[in-house]
Protein backbone atom coordinates (compact mmCIF):
# COMPACT_ATOMS: atom_id res chain seq x y z
CA UNK A 1 0.00 0.00 0.00
CA UNK A 2 1.43 3.43 -1.18
CA UNK A 3 1.77 5.81 1.69
CA UNK A 4 -0.85 8.38 -0.45
CA UNK A 5 -3.71 5.58 -0.18
CA UNK A 6 -2.86 4.60 3.25
CA UNK A 7 -3.63 8.41 4.39
CA UNK A 8 -6.65 8.89 2.27
CA UNK A 9 -7.91 5.52 4.20
CA UNK A 10 -6.72 7.18 7.60
CA UNK A 11 -8.46 9.89 6.62
CA UNK A 12 -12.10 8.50 6.00
CA UNK A 13 -11.80 6.58 8.95
CA UNK A 14 -11.44 10.10 11.05
CA UNK A 15 -13.80 11.40 8.65
CA UNK A 16 -16.54 8.92 9.63
CA UNK A 17 -15.53 8.84 13.47
CA UNK A 18 -16.65 12.60 13.30
CA UNK A 19 -19.68 11.86 11.66
CA UNK A 20 -20.78 8.70 13.73
CA UNK A 21 -24.65 9.59 15.02
CA UNK A 22 -25.03 10.09 18.35
CA UNK A 23 -28.09 7.93 20.09
CA UNK A 24 -29.36 4.13 18.75
CA UNK A 25 -27.64 3.08 15.53
CA UNK A 26 -30.31 2.94 12.88
CA UNK A 27 -27.88 1.89 10.18
CA UNK A 28 -28.42 5.27 7.85
CA UNK A 29 -24.46 6.31 7.67
CA UNK A 30 -22.92 3.20 7.89
CA UNK A 31 -19.08 3.80 7.95
CA UNK A 32 -15.83 2.28 9.06
CA UNK A 33 -16.50 3.64 12.72
CA UNK A 34 -19.60 2.12 13.38
CA UNK A 35 -19.99 -0.98 10.27
CA UNK A 36 -19.29 -3.21 13.11
CA UNK A 37 -22.47 -2.21 15.12
CA UNK A 38 -25.53 -4.50 14.94
CA UNK A 39 -28.70 -2.31 13.69
CA UNK A 40 -32.54 -3.52 12.97
CA UNK A 41 -32.37 -1.66 9.47
CA UNK A 42 -33.17 -3.49 6.26
CA UNK A 43 -30.93 -3.65 2.83
CA UNK A 44 -33.10 -3.48 -0.41
CA UNK A 45 -31.65 -2.44 -3.93
CA UNK A 46 -33.65 -0.97 -6.77
CA UNK A 47 -32.28 -1.93 -10.83
CA UNK A 48 -33.93 -3.25 -13.57
CA UNK A 49 -33.49 -6.80 -12.23
CA UNK A 50 -35.65 -5.82 -9.38
CA UNK A 51 -37.88 -2.64 -10.00
CA UNK A 52 -39.59 -2.14 -6.54
CA UNK A 53 -36.96 -3.87 -4.57
CA UNK A 54 -38.54 -5.66 -2.68
CA UNK A 55 -37.12 -9.32 -0.91
CA UNK A 56 -36.56 -11.76 -2.65
CA UNK A 57 -37.69 -10.49 -6.04
CA UNK A 58 -34.71 -9.80 -7.93
CA UNK A 59 -33.49 -11.84 -11.46
CA UNK A 60 -36.72 -12.94 -12.21
CA UNK A 61 -37.64 -10.57 -15.55
CA UNK A 62 -38.44 -12.44 -18.32
CA UNK A 63 -38.47 -9.26 -20.74
CA UNK A 64 -35.51 -7.22 -20.86
CA UNK A 65 -32.72 -5.22 -22.48
CA UNK A 66 -30.88 -8.63 -22.35
CA UNK A 67 -33.36 -11.36 -23.15
CA UNK A 68 -31.63 -11.64 -27.07
CA UNK A 69 -28.40 -12.42 -24.99
CA UNK A 70 -29.68 -14.66 -22.53
CA UNK A 71 -31.58 -16.83 -25.23
CA UNK A 72 -29.65 -19.84 -24.06
CA UNK A 73 -29.24 -19.25 -20.61
CA UNK A 74 -33.21 -18.32 -19.24
CA UNK A 75 -34.24 -16.70 -16.81
CA UNK A 76 -32.39 -15.20 -13.80
CA UNK A 77 -29.49 -15.10 -16.85
CA UNK A 78 -29.42 -10.94 -16.79
CA UNK A 79 -32.58 -10.44 -18.33
CA UNK A 80 -33.06 -6.78 -17.81
CA UNK A 81 -29.87 -4.96 -16.67
CA UNK A 82 -31.18 -1.87 -18.15
CA UNK A 83 -34.07 0.35 -19.31
CA UNK A 84 -34.80 2.33 -22.26
CA UNK A 85 -36.16 6.04 -22.09
CA UNK A 86 -37.93 7.06 -24.97
CA UNK A 87 -37.56 10.54 -25.99
CA UNK A 88 -39.48 13.16 -24.38
CA UNK A 89 -40.61 10.88 -21.62
CA UNK A 90 -39.80 10.40 -17.84
CA UNK A 91 -38.98 7.19 -16.11
CA UNK A 92 -39.31 6.31 -12.31
CA UNK A 93 -36.09 5.12 -11.08
CA UNK A 94 -37.49 4.84 -7.57
CA UNK A 95 -40.34 4.52 -5.63
CA UNK A 96 -39.42 3.68 -2.16
CA UNK A 97 -42.23 3.64 0.94
CA UNK A 98 -40.44 4.89 3.79
CA UNK A 99 -39.20 5.40 6.70
CA UNK A 100 -35.72 4.54 4.81
CA UNK A 101 -32.46 6.56 3.58
CA UNK A 102 -30.80 6.68 0.27
CA UNK A 103 -27.55 5.33 0.60
CA UNK A 104 -25.84 4.85 -2.46
CA UNK A 105 -26.80 5.32 -6.25
CA UNK A 106 -24.92 3.86 -9.50
CA UNK A 107 -25.76 4.33 -12.98
CA UNK A 108 -24.36 5.18 -16.58
CA UNK A 109 -26.45 6.98 -18.69
CA UNK A 110 -26.10 7.37 -22.37
CA UNK A 111 -26.21 10.40 -24.87
CA UNK A 112 -25.97 13.98 -23.74
CA UNK A 113 -26.09 14.05 -19.60
CA UNK A 114 -27.11 17.85 -20.56
CA UNK A 115 -30.15 16.35 -21.50
CA UNK A 116 -31.12 13.36 -18.80
CA UNK A 117 -32.73 15.38 -15.81
CA UNK A 118 -32.45 13.86 -12.37
CA UNK A 119 -35.01 14.40 -9.51
CA UNK A 120 -35.56 13.37 -6.22
CA UNK A 121 -39.50 14.05 -4.29
CA UNK A 122 -39.33 13.09 -0.78
CA UNK A 123 -42.75 12.00 1.00
CA UNK A 124 -45.56 13.66 -0.67
CA UNK A 125 -44.02 16.95 -2.20
CA UNK A 126 -45.07 17.93 -5.60
CA UNK A 127 -42.64 20.24 -6.17
CA UNK A 128 -38.68 18.38 -6.39
CA UNK A 129 -35.92 19.01 -3.96
CA UNK A 130 -33.51 17.64 -6.63
CA UNK A 131 -33.41 18.76 -9.56
CA UNK A 132 -30.18 18.35 -12.04
CA UNK A 133 -28.85 17.75 -15.37
CA UNK A 134 -27.68 13.95 -14.92
CA UNK A 135 -24.28 14.59 -15.29
CA UNK A 136 -23.87 17.83 -13.62
CA UNK A 137 -25.70 16.04 -10.08
CA UNK A 138 -22.44 13.66 -10.23
CA UNK A 139 -20.04 16.28 -11.38
CA UNK A 140 -19.72 16.01 -15.03
CA UNK A 141 -21.19 18.99 -16.53
CA UNK A 142 -19.19 19.35 -19.83
CA UNK A 143 -20.86 15.51 -21.26
CA UNK A 144 -16.48 14.41 -21.02
CA UNK A 145 -15.56 11.73 -18.54
CA UNK A 146 -13.05 12.72 -16.11
CA UNK A 147 -11.99 10.48 -13.27
CA UNK A 148 -13.40 11.41 -9.58
CA UNK A 149 -12.76 10.22 -6.49
CA UNK A 150 -13.94 11.93 -3.62
CA UNK A 151 -16.19 10.92 -0.48
CA UNK A 152 -19.81 12.26 -1.56
CA UNK A 153 -19.26 11.28 -5.48
CA UNK A 154 -17.30 9.31 -7.52
CA UNK A 155 -16.97 8.54 -11.21
CA UNK A 156 -15.12 5.62 -12.19
CA UNK A 157 -13.89 4.43 -15.68
CA UNK A 158 -16.72 3.76 -18.32
CA UNK A 159 -18.36 6.71 -17.07
CA UNK A 160 -19.86 5.37 -13.89
CA UNK A 161 -21.27 7.63 -12.14
CA UNK A 162 -21.84 6.74 -8.14
CA UNK A 163 -23.32 8.93 -5.55
CA UNK A 164 -22.92 8.57 -1.29
CA UNK A 165 -24.46 11.65 0.02
CA UNK A 166 -27.19 10.14 2.61
CA UNK A 167 -30.72 10.49 1.80
CA UNK A 168 -32.81 9.73 4.64
CA UNK A 169 -36.67 10.40 3.82
CA UNK A 170 -39.46 9.36 6.79
CA UNK A 171 -42.95 8.12 4.09
CA UNK A 172 -41.77 8.25 0.72
CA UNK A 173 -38.31 8.34 -2.17
CA UNK A 174 -39.43 8.62 -5.35
CA UNK A 175 -36.62 9.51 -8.34
CA UNK A 176 -37.39 10.28 -11.84
CA UNK A 177 -35.25 10.23 -14.96
CA UNK A 178 -36.14 12.87 -17.54
CA UNK A 179 -35.06 12.30 -21.22
CA UNK A 180 -35.87 15.71 -22.50
CA UNK A 181 -33.50 14.57 -25.86
CA UNK A 182 -34.55 13.82 -28.99
CA UNK A 183 -33.58 10.66 -29.27
CA UNK A 184 -34.03 7.60 -27.02
CA UNK A 185 -31.16 6.25 -23.78
CA UNK A 186 -30.30 3.30 -22.27
CA UNK A 187 -30.02 3.66 -18.38
CA UNK A 188 -28.39 1.39 -16.23
CA UNK A 189 -28.68 2.07 -12.35
CA UNK A 190 -28.67 0.50 -9.26
CA UNK A 191 -30.52 2.46 -5.94
CA UNK A 192 -29.18 1.34 -2.41
CA UNK A 193 -31.30 1.92 0.59
CA UNK A 194 -32.10 0.68 3.79
CA UNK A 195 -36.12 0.85 5.86
CA UNK A 196 -34.97 2.04 9.23
CA UNK A 197 -35.82 4.46 11.32
CA UNK A 198 -35.28 8.30 10.91
CA UNK A 199 -34.14 10.31 13.74
CA UNK A 200 -36.24 13.46 14.54
CA UNK A 201 -33.46 15.81 13.47
CA UNK A 202 -32.66 14.51 10.08
CA UNK A 203 -32.72 16.94 7.65
CA UNK A 204 -33.97 16.14 4.19
CA UNK A 205 -30.81 16.16 1.03
CA UNK A 206 -31.32 18.84 -1.88
CA UNK A 207 -29.64 19.67 -5.04
CA UNK A 208 -30.19 22.55 -7.62
CA UNK A 209 -28.32 23.28 -10.42
CA UNK A 210 -28.48 26.77 -12.66
CA UNK A 211 -26.48 28.34 -14.96
CA UNK A 212 -25.28 31.70 -16.77
CA UNK A 213 -24.28 31.93 -20.58
CA UNK A 214 -22.62 34.72 -20.72
CA UNK A 215 -22.61 36.21 -17.21
CA UNK A 216 -23.46 39.82 -18.15
CA UNK A 217 -20.41 42.15 -17.63
CA UNK A 218 -19.83 43.01 -13.82
CA UNK A 219 -22.71 40.99 -13.01
CA UNK A 220 -22.44 38.38 -10.02
CA UNK A 221 -23.36 34.56 -10.53
CA UNK A 222 -26.25 33.50 -8.06
CA UNK A 223 -25.51 29.64 -6.94
CA UNK A 224 -28.81 29.59 -4.71
CA UNK A 225 -31.16 31.83 -3.06
CA UNK A 226 -34.63 31.59 -1.54
CA UNK A 227 -33.56 28.72 0.31
CA UNK A 228 -35.42 29.61 3.43
CA UNK A 229 -36.04 27.40 6.84
CA UNK A 230 -33.00 25.60 8.92
CA UNK A 231 -30.22 23.27 7.09
CA UNK A 232 -26.58 23.06 5.84
CA UNK A 233 -24.88 23.71 2.92
CA UNK A 234 -22.66 20.75 1.96
CA UNK A 235 -21.47 21.26 -1.37
CA UNK A 236 -20.67 23.04 -4.30
CA UNK A 237 -19.79 21.45 -8.28
CA UNK A 238 -19.18 24.12 -10.58
CA UNK A 239 -18.76 23.82 -14.57
CA UNK A 240 -16.97 27.09 -15.79
CA UNK A 241 -15.69 27.69 -19.56
CA UNK A 242 -13.57 30.56 -20.00
CA UNK A 243 -14.52 33.04 -22.64
CA UNK A 244 -11.08 35.43 -22.14
CA UNK A 245 -7.49 34.50 -22.50
CA UNK A 246 -5.51 34.53 -18.93
CA UNK A 247 -6.59 33.62 -15.28
CA UNK A 248 -10.43 33.66 -14.42
CA UNK A 249 -10.44 32.64 -10.75
CA UNK A 250 -9.98 35.59 -8.79
CA UNK A 251 -13.81 35.81 -7.86
CA UNK A 252 -15.11 35.76 -4.39
CA UNK A 253 -17.35 33.30 -3.06
CA UNK A 254 -20.37 34.62 -0.60
CA UNK A 255 -22.98 33.49 2.04
CA UNK A 256 -25.39 35.69 2.85
CA UNK A 257 -26.44 33.90 6.15
CA UNK A 258 -30.12 34.48 8.16
CA UNK A 259 -30.76 37.83 6.99
CA UNK A 260 -27.45 39.19 5.41
CA UNK A 261 -28.21 41.61 3.25
CA UNK A 262 -25.50 43.65 1.33
CA UNK A 263 -22.48 41.67 3.16
CA UNK A 264 -22.08 38.30 3.84
CA UNK A 265 -21.01 36.36 6.67
CA UNK A 266 -18.60 33.65 5.18
CA UNK A 267 -16.29 35.49 2.54
CA UNK A 268 -13.89 33.54 0.06
CA UNK A 269 -10.90 35.27 -1.05
CA UNK A 270 -10.76 33.55 -4.61
CA UNK A 271 -12.49 30.87 -6.65
CA UNK A 272 -9.25 28.67 -6.23
CA UNK A 273 -9.58 29.40 -2.70
CA UNK A 274 -12.60 28.16 -2.22
CA UNK A 275 -12.17 24.95 -3.94
CA UNK A 276 -9.48 24.40 -1.46
CA UNK A 277 -6.02 25.13 -4.15
CA UNK A 278 -3.98 28.06 -4.76
CA UNK A 279 -2.17 30.08 -7.00
CA UNK A 280 -3.80 29.39 -10.35
CA UNK A 281 -3.67 25.36 -9.51
CA UNK A 282 -0.51 25.63 -11.26
CA UNK A 283 2.58 23.64 -10.99
CA UNK A 284 6.01 24.13 -12.78
CA UNK A 285 7.52 20.91 -14.14
CA UNK A 286 10.24 21.15 -16.63
CA UNK A 287 9.74 19.16 -20.16
CA UNK A 288 11.74 16.59 -22.17
CA UNK A 289 13.68 20.08 -23.49
CA UNK A 290 14.75 21.00 -19.39
CA UNK A 291 12.34 24.07 -20.18
CA UNK A 292 10.55 25.30 -17.09
CA UNK A 293 6.25 24.85 -17.80
CA UNK A 294 3.20 25.96 -16.40
CA UNK A 295 0.01 24.11 -16.21
CA UNK A 296 -3.13 23.59 -14.37
CA UNK A 297 -3.01 20.65 -12.06
CA UNK A 298 -6.11 18.53 -12.13
CA UNK A 299 -6.34 16.92 -8.29
CA UNK A 300 -9.42 15.04 -6.02
CA UNK A 301 -9.12 14.95 -2.68
CA UNK A 302 -12.42 13.63 -0.17
CA UNK A 303 -13.51 17.03 0.06
CA UNK A 304 -12.75 19.22 -2.67
CA UNK A 305 -10.59 18.76 -6.14
CA UNK A 306 -10.29 19.82 -9.75
CA UNK A 307 -10.94 17.00 -11.61
CA UNK A 308 -11.44 18.10 -15.08
CA UNK A 309 -9.41 20.67 -17.42
CA UNK A 310 -10.57 20.42 -21.14
CA UNK A 311 -7.88 22.34 -22.97
CA UNK A 312 -9.02 24.22 -26.78
CA UNK A 313 -7.55 22.53 -29.41
CA UNK A 314 -7.25 25.55 -31.70
CA UNK A 315 -9.63 24.31 -34.05
CA UNK A 316 -13.32 24.29 -32.83
CA UNK A 317 -13.10 23.33 -29.56
CA UNK A 318 -11.19 26.94 -28.96
CA UNK A 319 -12.58 27.59 -24.83
CA UNK A 320 -11.21 26.34 -21.99
CA UNK A 321 -13.47 24.24 -19.49
CA UNK A 322 -13.21 23.10 -15.70
CA UNK A 323 -15.13 21.01 -13.16
CA UNK A 324 -14.49 21.88 -9.69
CA UNK A 325 -16.09 20.53 -6.63
CA UNK A 326 -16.40 21.11 -3.23
CA UNK A 327 -17.87 19.72 -0.46
CA UNK A 328 -18.54 21.00 3.58
CA UNK A 329 -18.61 17.26 4.83
CA UNK A 330 -16.70 18.60 8.04
CA UNK A 331 -17.82 22.07 7.55
CA UNK A 332 -21.22 22.60 6.87
CA UNK A 333 -22.37 26.17 6.27
CA UNK A 334 -25.28 25.76 8.72
CA UNK A 335 -28.16 28.78 8.42
CA UNK A 336 -31.35 28.85 10.91
CA UNK A 337 -33.85 31.12 8.23
CA UNK A 338 -32.42 31.53 5.06
CA UNK A 339 -29.22 31.24 2.59
CA UNK A 340 -28.09 32.96 -0.46
CA UNK A 341 -24.95 32.28 -2.29
CA UNK A 342 -23.15 33.88 -5.10
CA UNK A 343 -19.89 33.83 -6.89
CA UNK A 344 -17.80 36.72 -8.79
CA UNK A 345 -16.46 35.84 -12.33
CA UNK A 346 -12.79 38.05 -12.04
CA UNK A 347 -9.76 38.01 -14.06
CA UNK A 348 -7.11 39.88 -14.59
CA UNK A 349 -6.21 43.09 -16.67
CA UNK A 350 -3.61 45.14 -17.65
CA UNK A 351 -1.36 47.09 -15.60
CA UNK A 352 -2.57 44.32 -12.26
CA UNK A 353 -6.02 45.10 -12.23
CA UNK A 354 -9.23 42.80 -11.51
CA UNK A 355 -11.18 42.19 -14.85
CA UNK A 356 -15.25 40.98 -14.75
CA UNK A 357 -15.66 38.06 -17.07
CA UNK A 358 -18.09 36.89 -18.58
CA UNK A 359 -17.62 33.05 -18.75
CA UNK A 360 -20.26 29.88 -19.13
CA UNK A 361 -20.77 29.19 -15.43
CA UNK A 362 -23.07 26.46 -14.43
CA UNK A 363 -23.09 24.76 -10.73
CA UNK A 364 -25.29 22.55 -9.00
CA UNK A 365 -25.29 22.50 -5.00
CA UNK A 366 -26.43 20.15 -2.55
CA UNK A 367 -27.91 20.98 0.95
CA UNK A 368 -30.02 19.60 3.91
CA UNK A 369 -32.89 21.36 5.53
CA UNK A 370 -36.19 20.75 6.79
CA UNK A 371 -39.38 20.48 4.71
CA UNK A 372 -40.52 22.46 3.01
CA UNK A 373 -38.43 23.87 0.83
CA UNK A 374 -39.32 26.72 -1.72
CA UNK A 375 -40.17 26.30 -5.10
CA UNK A 376 -36.81 25.85 -7.63
CA UNK A 377 -36.32 28.52 -10.38
CA UNK A 378 -37.63 27.16 -13.86
CA UNK A 379 -34.47 24.56 -15.18
CA UNK A 380 -33.35 26.03 -18.38
CA UNK A 381 -34.63 24.62 -21.63
CA UNK A 382 -32.97 22.14 -23.99
CA UNK A 383 -31.37 24.94 -25.87
CA UNK A 384 -29.95 26.69 -22.76
CA UNK A 385 -28.22 23.87 -21.46
CA UNK A 386 -26.71 22.97 -24.43
CA UNK A 387 -22.70 22.63 -24.09
CA UNK A 388 -21.08 24.25 -27.10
Amino acid sequence: MTVKKFIYGLTCFFISSNLLAQGDYNGIDANMSNIYRMSEAKTRSISPENFTGEKGKGGMATEGTGKDAARDLGKGWKISPSVVIKAHTTFTVAEIDGPGSVQHIWMTPTGVWRNSIIRFYWDDEKAPSVEAPVGDFFCMGWNQYSALQSLAVCVNPGSAFNCYWPMPFRKKCRITMENIDDRDMVLYYQVDYVLTKVPSDAAYFHAQFRRVNPLPYKGVFTLVDGIKGRGQYVGTYMAIGVHNNGWWGEGEIKFYIDGDTEYPTVNGTGTEDYFCGSYDFDTKKKNAAGVEEVNYTEFCTPYSGLPQVIKGDGHYAVSQRFGLYRWHITDPIRFEKDLRVTIQDLGWRSEGRYLPLQDDIATTVFWYQAEPHNPFPQLPNKDALEVN
